[in-house]
């Protein structure tokens, strides 16, 4: 069997992938991920994982797997921070608040297979002196929601409500489920990297 596509430049996704022993070959879509005007946040990420998908090319054969994360308050996406200033004003907006991260994911092979999952993160009170810490880290960049919950912002969430991994960039376990359901390259446990 053919590897499984990852149209993802993240690397957490395909760290968490390659773990679980799951077969890879990496391939970035390069896709328009222009949030539309009034497009609320499940519908663009699970738009941008289709989009994803359909973009890479492929062998014949051969599973596509594509995701796209978001965070969300208030019905707004926190997508990537642009800077220091930006990344500081979405921790202020998260701060003592729950919020959503969102990811779509699309499998595309024989058939396609979309899924969706949102995950509730509570974060504590965050005082200025921590946000500019955090902000000089460079943690925040590259992030959605300007933080990772892998790393040192870990320190910042009070509870967590679905899965830990969406909120990381990839539902590993739905994601699991659906490739052996699916019939598509899955697990190998025994040939996966230990972290």
């Amino acid at each position: 069997m053919l590897p499984l596509l990852l149209a993802s430049a993240s690397p957490r996704r395909r760290e968490m992938l390659e773990r679980v022993g799951v077969p890879l070959e990496v391939r970035a879509a390069d896709i328009d991920e222009s949030w539309r005007d009034g497009e609320d946040p499940a519908a663009y990420v699970a738009r941008i994982a289709h989009d994803k998908a359909r973009a890479v090319k492929r062998a014949p054969g051969q599973w596509v797997l594509a995701a796209d994360t978001t965070v969300t308050i208030d019905g707004k996406i926190l997508a990537k921070a642009a800077d220091g200033d930006e990344a500081a004003a979405m921790l202020r907006l998260l701060s003592g608040r729950v919020h959503q991260v969102i990811t779509g994911v699309t499998i595309l092979g024989d058939v396609t297979h979309d899924l969706l999952v949102s995950s509730d993160v509570a974060v504590a009170t965050i005082g200025e002196d921590v946000i500019a810490a955090y902000v000089a880290s460079g943690e925040w960049q590259g992030k959605a929601g300007a933080y990772a919950i892998q790393g040192i912002a870990a320190a910042f969430v009070r509870e967590v409500r679905g899965s830990v991994t969406n909120i990381i960039g990839l539902p590993l376990a739905e994601v699991l489920d659906a490739l052996r359901a699916l019939g598509a390259p899955g697990p190998n446990y025994a040939a996966g990297k230990p972290a």
